[in-house]
């Protein structure tokens, strides 16, 4: 419990010293699953037949933990932000109206690889006869723990930063209460998360998820960094410098919640290794697909729905150059340096930087595949490959 204990602090200072900002590019970094696929019938299907091979719907996960007294009482208070616009009322009610965002997919994904892998050749016969529906209830635990972790960095993600709050914000002190309220509930989750973790009673698979947490706080670090400034510009990172952040802050904690799942089912390392790479490979291929739809989406309405640090800008500036790429954002821009972002999204789109995401989409999408042939065929692993084919669909 030790190295677990620790990054509960850690966390909530980290993330207190980067706090995001209101508006659109908040919303835009809600979470991995935030934007449904490019056919939301076909990943609600997806999502639906993969439930039932690993027993019950994966919205029950956290279920336990979010109906405690505890935090019943937190949310009784959060009642009080109604009417204001402090971003963690529409973080909680996301959890329960938005069945699109599929909030709990990352331990749909550690239920199913469970069920696939089976266990270890290690594995003694107490292990094998504790398994329901072909997992284990320590496997079981770790899918919760995966979305209590999850959740509890969705929440802290609500605190904004009140020295740069406008009067059109709203009232100081409802930005202040709801400060409080998210850091709050988001240290209550993580809490139980690193407490159930240290119920496992296994040191391996602690120092695996706490390496998790500790990357996704440094991810979001950087994520917060990267953040376009007053006039536009953004961060010159490249596409590599992407893939390695968005990795810490969108793809570490499945990618070790899978190698953990392994690790509960005495795998050795080789097939650890396959599933790290599966969950790794394929929550990549997914922020992808949330970056890119912006870009094919004709009907949307919003003109700010994406990022100025997404992927398809990130390779259309390294196809264009930097300077091609800040006289773009020069031209698009109108009075008080705001961004005429239609404008700009039309100078994108005519180049070769959404197309170039959509290949790397599939290709991490193939590798997600490949990870998965160490597998035997079974409906759990037709079931990890459908949501593969669903993140890499743009038709």
């Amino acid at each position: 419990m030790l190295r677990s204990a620790w990054l509960l602090p850690l966390a909530r200072g980290c993330l207190r010293r980067s706090l995001p900002q209101l508006g659109a590019e908040g919303r835009q970094r809600r979470c991995l699953f935030s934007g449904s696929p490019s056919s939301a019938s076909h990943w609600s299907k997806v999502v639906s037949e993969a439930e039932k091979i690993v027993g019950y719907p994966t919205s029950f996960l956290s279920l336990r933990c979010l109906l405690s007294d505890e935090l019943s009482n937190i949310a009784m208070q959060v009642r009080k932000l109604v009417g204001t616009r402090h971003p963690l009322l529409n973080t909680a009610r996301g959890f329960v109206l938005d069945s699109r965002n599929n909030l709990q997919m990352r331990g749909l994904v550690v239920l199913l690889i469970s069920k696939a892998a089976g266990p270890g050749i290690t594995a003694d016969s107490s292990l094998q006869n504790d398994m329901i529906s072909g997992i284990h209830s320590s496997q079981r635990s770790l899918a919760e723990i995966t979305e209590l972790i999850h959740t509890a960095f969705l929440v802290h993600r609500g605190i904004v930063n009140i020295g740069e709050l406008t009067s059109s914000d709203g009232p100081l002190k409802d930005m202040q209460f709801g400060n409080k309220m998210a850091v709050l509930s988001g240290d209550f989750l993580l809490a139980n998360a690193c407490t159930s973790l240290a119920e496992l009673q296994n040191t391996k698979v602690v120092e695996i998820m706490s390496s998790a947490i500790g990357e996704l706080i440094q991810g979001i670090y950087y994520e917060n960094s990267n953040l376009e400034n007053g006039n536009g510009l953004t961060d010159d990172i490249g596409i590599s410098t992407w893939k390695e952040q968005v990795f810490l802050s969108h793809s570490a904690l499945l990618a070790k919640s899978c190698q953990a799942a392994m690790e509960l089912a005495k795998h050795d390392a080789r097939i650890q290794n396959m599933a790290f790479k599966y969950g790794k490979h394929m929550s990549m291929s997914h922020k992808l697909n949330v970056d890119i739809q912006p870009f094919l989406n004709e009907s949307s309405n919003d003109s700010v729905a994406f990022s100025l640090n997404s992927a398809p800008v990130v390779l259309h500036q390294d196809l264009i150059g930097r300077e091609a790429w800040i006289k773009q954002i020069e031209e698009a821009q109108v009075k008080g340096n705001l961004i005429d972002y239609t404008k700009l999204q039309d100078a994108i789109k005519a180049g070769k930087g959404v197309t170039s995401a959509i290949d790397l989409c599939r290709y991490h999408g193939n590798r997600a595949l490949e990870a998965l042939e160490c597998f035997p065929p079974s409906e759990a692993r037709s079931a990890l490959e459908n949501i593969v084919y669903a993140v890499t669909r743009f038709s």
